[in-house]
């Protein structure tokens, strides 16, 4: 959430910010005239209390002197007839200045390049050869089929569309995948955490998924205001939620395994078969809350860590530094990896990790006490190490062979309990 200070003090720069996003900057104006009736009702809120403390000692006087204090009597009744009504116009005031202001998306930083969309984002780093191959590449979902070790049709029925049934092989090579990311995250400092799989709408509006993603969401039919989780991104950051924590403790990294719950609502038509977008997939997640003078050295650490994961899988893969237009909501600054798909002859994004300065902590409370003593938002980080099922669909297409088997990558063995390939 944005400080509605900086909008204030810095109103044509905040302005500048969001129009590069493509946001509605209107929005802006309405928020500082809610802001000018809050500090107005606030202040006639207090005048009248200072006036009713004022006349309830000459109420005291009065009756300390048996005299008739009826008149004083009804000005307090009025003034505090007058608070009632303007604590309502109040409390109105800041519940939609609230609203407005969960719904603007965080300010890029100047690094950011400015663009439209995901066309205009720029490549910042590349790594690997995609490989030659002397046959037409197979489609993972075809090839998963033709080996028996992915299943649409029976999650469909199971389920419904957008599921699938790992089976033999193929649940073998996701659990191996999700111990090696959480292996590979322990050695670079994080520590593994097990969180929840369901959260509460204040943690979601906490990270930014609420109110503006709620369509995105599983909500659980139940009195709480349950969700299942989109990603432990939710959970691992509101680790410190409502918290004011030392500065000497930080950083705090946490890296997690988790199912994500998507609904997936407007892709319609976009990759309807096959791993790439479900409604349930696996995910080792990493986050970072920490000072803001550590937030872009640790956000480099978390590229490199999910980026080291790739190179010792053999995947090739590139940088995207995502622009303005591009950005995930709660963004500050944005880096995606693409690994390259054979099937498709191109990059897919298989992670996306995201700076998100204090926007996260400004709605979820998360501070520190810096040396001085004074108290400071922290700022929060977040990204994949990596998307499991995208990973399984980078193996499959890279590694698959000429006469249908798939080559397990040479990390990945020993978590394969010695299987070096894949056969029907």
């Amino acid at each position: 959430m944005l400080d509605i200070k900086k909008i204030e003090t810095d109103f044509e720069t905040v302005k500048n910010s969001l129009a590069k996003r493509n946001f509605d900057t209107s929005i802006l104006d309405q928020i500082v005239n809610l802001n000018k009736s809050r500090k107005a009702l606030t202040l006639a809120s207090e005048t009248k209390k200072a006036e009713i403390n004022k006349i309830s000692r000459e109420i005291g006087e009065l009756k300390k002197n048996k005299q008739d204090a009826a008149e004083p009597m009804a000005k307090v009744a009025a003034l505090k007839a007058y608070m009632e009504k303007e604590a309502k116009e109040l409390d109105e005031v800041q519940t939609k200045q609230t609203e407005l202001l969960l719904n603007i998306p965080n300010l890029p930083v100047d690094s950011v390049p400015v663009g439209k969309d995901e066309e205009e984002n720029v490549e910042v780093g590349r790594w690997g050869t995609p490989r030659e191959m002397d046959f037409t590449p197979v489609d993972h979902a075809e090839l998963g089929e033709r080996l028996g070790i992915l299943d649409f049709d029976i999650a469909t029925k199971i389920t419904g569309a957008r599921f699938v049934v790992y089976k033999g092989a193929a649940a073998r090579l996701e659990r191996a995948l999700i111990n090696f990311m959480l292996d590979h995250q322990g050695s670079k400092g994080f520590t593994e955490m097990m969180t929840p799989f369901i959260a509460h709408e204040r943690s979601l509006l906490g990270t930014g998924n609420l109110p503006k993603f709620e369509d995105q969401l599983f909500k659980l039919n139940s009195e709480q205001p349950w969700y299942l989780i989109p990603t432990s991104e939710v959970t691992l950051t509101n680790l410190k939620r409502e918290q004011i924590v030392d500065e000497a403790e930080m950083p705090f990294l946490y890296a997690a395994y988790s199912p994500c719950f998507r609904s997936e609502a407007g892709s319609h038509g976009k990759d309807v078969k096959g791993l790439i977008r479900m409604h349930q997939f696996n995910k080792v997640e990493m986050v970072a809350i920490c000072s803001p003078a550590q937030s872009e050295e640790i956000h480099q650490k978390m590229v490199a860590s999910a980026t080291e994961i790739l190179q010792k899988l053999g995947l090739p893969y590139r940088v995207l530094a995502l622009c303005t237009g591009d950005m995930g909501f709660a963004s500050q600054k944005t880096f995606d990896l693409e690994v390259w798909v054979p099937s498709q002859n191109k990059y897919r994004e298989i992670s996306s990790i995201s700076n998100c300065g204090d926007f996260q902590a400004r709605r979820a409370n998360i501070r520190f006490r810096n040396k001085e003593g004074k108290v400071e938002f922290a700022h929060t980080l977040n990204g994949s190490g990596l998307a499991v099922g995208r990973t399984v669909v980078a193996i499959l297409e890279n590694y698959q062979q000429k006469d249908g088997s798939v080559k397990i990558p040479e990390v990945l063995v020993p978590y394969m309990g010695g299987m070096k390939e894949i056969r029907k």
